[in-house]
């Protein structure tokens, strides 16, 4: 049976539940429907599986044709419905005769989302384990994008598992105008990162929901925070700077002074606070709360959460309101200790009600820390307990998400306690390290071209506006620009973490400490970042993976470091894996003209390409003895850049910047 495309409506793809998941720790997001409950539901009507691949539309459903007669359902927003012209109705089981027409129309007053889903669900390559379209990425569902006029889809002939039926009206969830977020406190609340009154008025407001919004984020529009820091140290100079950790689907991330509900799209690393995060059964809501829509976050204890994997009248959070006695009154923290070798503390931080945060050591850069996450995960990994699902590190931070329908989080926490008491010391922890050598067209024309769209769509006041280098060299006190370009060739970058911006993007710390340029990062962030552009934020060296929005500031740009076209073919990526680095690779840049990485960068994604690297390893002990050696050069280096950056952080202050936009 061909199912054929006659109108597809302006955002209509194919996705699956729950989606890609087992590679956030690289970058990849899990996609899938961002109403869950919905897609589940229309599955469920047509006799499907409740994870077989459907399709999901944003504001405006398709008109398709099927070729040979079929069982459907759409169910989620409200939308007009018919067959061959005549009207039917949402979530009942739609009989389509061959050369029938089903037309969804707009969505009519509440919601954002419509799902449909095909007896035996629609065929779609599967892409690291799934089919869901992560149309950023450009992979999965069809083609990797939205549908288009013409398109011609087929059915997987997955098997029922149950016979077509009506969902019946207590099944269905709840969709208006005014949405209550049941949500969780934490990682990162008060009194540490957020005030109590800020937390307060967190709680008390109706925030409104941005137009600016999508599947990777929901942008709000309410007050501004007054935060309990004035910055965030090496990890920028705003206070919702933080060092690089990864995020939970539904946390709320300020991303300078805005807010933002993460959504199944959203990024898996990222250098910002999220104070509360929405809890797993509430995440369905993501996906209809529509522009100017309000939303307000009602705290609820973490054991208290409704059950995810309930569907029907036992799933209490498909209904609007939300009833809460009050949240955890802990802000977050779950509990502190000391490493099992006395050397380092160690938090555990609660990030919803699926996974545990657990943080190394000060807020501040220590490879050891790094170190610390590492032999963590690989002794979690060594074990693979039930319901675990992801293990993504950050600069000093573990996150391990588990399925809070399996496994509970005090049970989790228990477990992570006890692994902790057996590891080994940091000092004695060697790890392969190779040597990438990339090249870096200098203040690449791209580069240019997306801080010129910066000033003409977001802003054209901001302190690095209209040159982000010459902006590097005023924070880092140096004398002049070539001094920034001097130090980013000399440096070697350790790999800290993959995916702070999507597909094996790393985020990378030079080795030397004399390296470290620290810059803030955009408030607000770009919309729009060129592939690959190559930025630096606080203390943090990042390769973008793809385009999107981002933060740091440009120093240029570099080849693909994601290629799930032709892993095999291009030398330097690993064959069963379509990301080129690794954790604790080194990378060394060498200097091309932006005509020089054009050719290059075609040859990458026409599966050519050459990639020099070198094996090795990295020993913590051999680094902190280097420290040691050139400590007082160190801290008289480090001591200079710091007198720049408290000298731009005066002006700021003054100018209103660091509370937000200049005044």
């Amino acid at each position: 049976m061909a199912i054929v495309v006659t109108r597809p409506g302006p955002m209509t793809t194919v996705q699956d539940w729950p989606g890609r998941v087992g590679y956030w720790n690289v970058g990849v997001p899990p996609s899938g429907p961002m109403d869950d409950l919905s897609f589940r539901l229309a599955n469920i009507a047509v006799g499907n599986p409740q994870g077989a691949p459907g399709l999901e539309a944003t504001m405006i459903g398709p008109a398709l044709r099927f070729t040979e007669p079929a069982v459907v359902a759409v169910t989620g927003a409200p939308a007009p419905v018919t067959l061959d012209g005549v009207e039917v109705a949402q979530c009942v089981p739609i009989s389509v005769p061959a050369g029938g027409v089903l037309d969804v129309g707009q969505v009519q007053g509440v919601g954002l989302r419509v799902y449909l889903a095909v007896a035996g669900g629609i065929a779609a390559v599967s892409v690291l384990g799934s089919a869901a379209t992560f149309t950023l990425g450009r992979f999965g569902g069809h083609q990797g994008r939205v549908l288009a006029l013409g398109d011609e889809l087929g059915t997987a002939a997955i098997e029922p598992v149950s016979t077509p039926r009506r969902i019946q009206h207590e099944e269905e969830p709840a969709i208006g105008n005014t949405w209550h977020l049941a949500v969780t406190v934490g990682p990162h609340s008060a009194p540490e990162f957020f005030t109590a009154a800020d937390i307060a008025t967190l709680y008390a407001t109706d925030y409104e929901a941005h137009f600016n919004s999508d599947r990777t984020g929901i942008r709000l529009i309410g007050p501004k925070p007054q935060w309990a820091r004035t910055d965030g140290g090496e990890a920028g100079l705003h206070p919702s700077n933080i060092h690089d950790t990864a995020y939970s689907v539904g946390a709320l991330d300020f991303t300078g002074d805005t807010p933002i509900l993460l959504g199944p799209d959203g990024p898996s690393l990222g250098g910002f606070v999220c104070p509360v995060t929405v809890t797993t059964a509430d995440r369905w809501k993501l996906g209809q709360i529509a522009p100017g829509d309000t939303v307000r976050f009602v705290p609820i204890k973490s054991a208290q959460a409704a059950d995810a994997a309930a569907i029907g009248p036992r799933r209490r959070s498909q209904f609007l309101p939300v009833v809460s006695a009050g949240g955890d009154p802990d802000g977050g923290v779950l509990g502190r200790s000391d490493t099992a070798d006395g050397q380092s503390s160690v938090t555990y931080r609660r990030s919803g009600d699926d996974n545990v945060l657990v943080e190394y050591g000060s807020m501040s850069l220590d490879l050891a820390s790094r170190a610390r996450v590492h032999a963590l995960a690989q002794r979690i990994a060594a074990e693979q307990p039930a319901g675990l699902i992801d293990l993504t590190p950050g600069i000093r931070s573990l996150q391990v998400k588990f399925d809070p329908t399996r496994i509970s989080q005090p049970t989790v926490l228990e477990w992570l306690r006890e692994c902790e008491t057996q590891l080994p010391s940091v000092a004695d922890l060697v790890v392969p390290s190779r040597t990438v050598h990339l090249p870096l067209s200098w203040d690449d024309p791209a580069t240019r071209e997306a801080t010129e769209r910066y000033m003409l769509g977001v802003r054209d006041d901001a302190p690095w506006c209209p040159w982000n280098i010459e902006f590097i060299r005023r924070m880092n006190g140096l004398a002049s620009v070539d001094d920034v370009h001097r130090i980013v060739y000399d440096a070697q970058y350790l790999v800290l973490g993959l995916g702070d911006v999507y597909l094996g993007a790393p985020v990378a710390v030079p080795l030397d400490p004399r390296h470290r340029l620290v810059t803030t990062k955009y408030n607000p962030a770009r919309t729009w970042t060129p592939e690959n552009a190559v930025g630096i934020g606080g203390a943090y060296l990042c390769i973008y993976g793809m385009e999107g929005p981002g933060g740091y500031q440009f120093v240029g740009r570099t080849t693909q470091v994601w290629n799930h076209r032709h892993p095999q073919a291009t030398m330097g990526f690993d064959p069963q894996h379509p990301w080129l680095l690794r954790f604790f690779d080194k990378i060394s840049w060498y200097p091309v003209t932006a005509e020089e990485l054009v050719d290059m960068r075609a040859d990458v994604a026409r599966g050519g390409g050459a990639v020099h690297i070198t094996d090795g390893t990295f020993s913590i002990a051999q680094h902190q003895a280097y420290l040691a050696e050139h400590a007082d050069d160190i801290a008289a280096t480090r001591a200079q850049m710091e007198s720049a950056r408290d000298a731009e952080r005066q002006r700021w202050s003054d100018g209103g910047e660091v509370s937000g936009r200049v005044a």
